[in-house]
């Protein structure tokens, strides 16, 4: 009679605890249904609204027209100069902008995109003589970033901003000697003897750092020549170091012609242009897509753990 309800008993448990595995498991199926549907309410939003911002920028009154360069100067960064390009020509191809403010905030970057962006606006400039183009620089307007605003009119800045750093650089590391103290062995095979320049694994070569330093040479140039074009009689070329890479405040630029004025992109949207209004015509980041790099993991995590969770039996 034990031994028959030791059986009844110990089936009722195993009933109990398969009903709770099952109840777990609904619970799970629920919960993962009511996130996808959250997910995806909050997707349809974001694509409604964000749709909308990414929409062309118009405005049926005269304004003044910002377009915004911030960060490092690269065609995979935001300040690439497909972005920057874009969003200059709809600023000028919009009939109600009375002027162009190129917003710049960059420590410099590549010096073809530099040399793109520096060229179109010159096109611009050309093609809508009407519509003036002004840089103005809040923290820093460095290298790639001093290229492009010396294509503006004029270049406005904070007297605490940094501006300057007229120069061309390539890092490379060496390793040579480490190698040597590890006992590591550098095994190259290349099809021309100059395949391999500037591998940080091998010696340094003196002809080939004379040639790239040629190249270099020939880099700087091309970006002193832009600066002189762009500046014109307003620069002090008698200035030791100009060229040389070296950086000045804002308040020391205006003295040597690196900078016209000092002004905040409101003063000379109101005081330069004569248009308070500023109409923002930056090609911000798609924000569908940042909306599903940020949710895309957790929800991949979620739906893992919901569908491959291991339970103990």
């Amino acid at each position: 009679m034990s031994d028959t309800n030791g059986s009844w008993e110990r089936e009722i448990v195993t009933q109990l605890a398969e009903s709770s595995l099952k109840e777990q498991r609904r619970s799970r199926r629920w919960g993962i249904f009511f996130k996808l549907l959250t997910f995806i309410y909050i997707g349809a939003i974001v694509f409604i609204f964000g749709s909308a911002s990414l929409t062309e920028v118009t405005s049926s009154e005269k304004h003044t027209a910002l377009v915004e360069l911030n960060g490092v100067i690269a065609d995979d960064k935001l300040a690439s100069a497909d972005t920057v390009i874009t969003a200059l020509r709809d600023a000028f191809d919009d009939e109600n902008s009375a002027g162009v403010i190129l917003r710049i905030n960059s420590p410099g970057g590549s010096p073809v995109q530099s040399g793109y962006i520096y060229d179109e606006i010159l096109r611009l400039r050309e093609l809508h003589p009407d519509t003036p183009l002004y840089a103005v620089v809040t923290d820093v307007c460095a290298s790639g970033g001093y290229y492009i605003a010396a294509a503006a009119d004029k270049i406005y800045a904070d007297k605490a901003s940094i501006i300057g750093s007229i120069g061309v650089r390539m890092d490379n590391f060496g390793f040579v000697d480490a190698m040597s103290k590890l006992g590591v062995e550098r095994r190259t095979l290349t099809a021309g003897k100059n395949k391999a320049l500037l591998d940080p694994f091998l010696p340094i070569d003196e002809n080939t750092t004379a040639h790239m330093q040629v190249m270099l040479t020939e880099i700087h140039k091309q970006f002193i020549d832009a600066v002189k074009a762009g500046r014109g009689d307003r620069l002090d070329t008698s200035i030791e170091g100009l060229f040389s890479g070296l950086i000045w405040t804002g308040e020391a630029a205006v003295n040597i012609g690196l900078v016209d004025e000092l002004a905040s992109s409101s003063h000379v949207a109101r005081e330069v242009i004569g248009e308070e209004t500023i109409v923002n015509f930056t090609v911000k980041d798609d924000i569908i897509e940042r909306f599903a790099q940020r949710f895309g993991s957790a929800t991949a995590q979620t739906i893992s753990s919901q569908f491959f969770s291991i339970t103990p039996r």
